[in-house]
């Protein structure tokens, strides 16, 4: 299976982990750089796709991209805060192919990554790889590209937040989510206590429509005082 190579940067490091968790549900390979310089020196011809903030200390987002485009044409993907407008234009200008504003969540980063992976493949003449779409866990079955799960062979219809839970901790199986977690990475918002109470509502509606027994639940399992694993 062919693997799409990404290089994240962002000197936010709670930026870094959030694009990490969504980028790697998602299938692909993720490298990250907390400056423009550390960018530079990752370079590599292998890289699919870049990821770049647009205001960083030291070597900004628009000088990377210049450097960038000197040596090559993989895309670059800017993310960018209200009010950079005028950032925006010059980052384009400068070659940049696309934007994404902040806050933004998965599905907008997901379907901005796949249309500049698209586009770059056709244009480097190569066919999309040969992936497998599906991530099998036990009797589920969820598909990456059009966000539909399985259960037995039988399909099931989650609502995009809960398909984004259930695709985050079955991508990270065995890994223990906070409700803090799972709420900022699948909502995009800042936790608040009442937070958790969202979280656990959802938590209760998968395990309704994905748990044989939802009382006794064996696929998403909770961590007493830590979180929710995806077992």
């Amino acid at each position: 299976m062919t693997q799409y190579k990404i290089l994240v940067v962002d000197d936010n490091a709670d930026i870094r982990e959030l694009l990490e968790i969504l980028l790697t549900s998602e299938g692909y390979a993720v490298t990250l750089a907390s400056s423009g310089e550390q960018a530079l020196q990752l370079l590599s011809p292998e890289l699919d796709l870049v990821i770049l903030d647009i205001m960083m200390p030291g070597i900004s987002g628009i000088r990377v991209c210049e450097a960038i485009r000197k040596q090559s044409n993989v895309p670059v993907l800017f993310l960018t805060a209200k009010g950079q407008d005028e950032d925006i234009s010059l980052g384009l200008r400068v070659g940049a192919d696309d934007y994404l504003p902040k806050p933004f969540s998965h599905a907008q980063l997901t379907a901005r990554v796949k249309s500049l992976l698209r586009r770059y493949r056709v244009y480097q003449g190569k066919s999309e790889p040969e992936e497998d779409e599906w991530l099998v866990r036990g009797p589920l079955r969820i598909n990456r590209t059009y966000n539909e799960v399985e259960k037995n062979g039988q399909p099931i219809d989650l609502p995009e937040l809960e398909y984004q839970m259930l695709l985050l901790m079955a991508s990270h199986a065995g890994r223990i989510f906070s409700a803090q977690n799972l709420y900022e990475s699948v909502w995009n918002e800042p936790y608040l206590y009442s937070s958790n109470g969202t979280v656990m509502v959802h938590i209760r509606k998968l395990r309704v429509k994905l748990e044989d027994d939802p009382q006794n639940p064996k696929l998403i399992q909770t961590v007493w005082g830590k979180g929710y694993r995806f077992g």
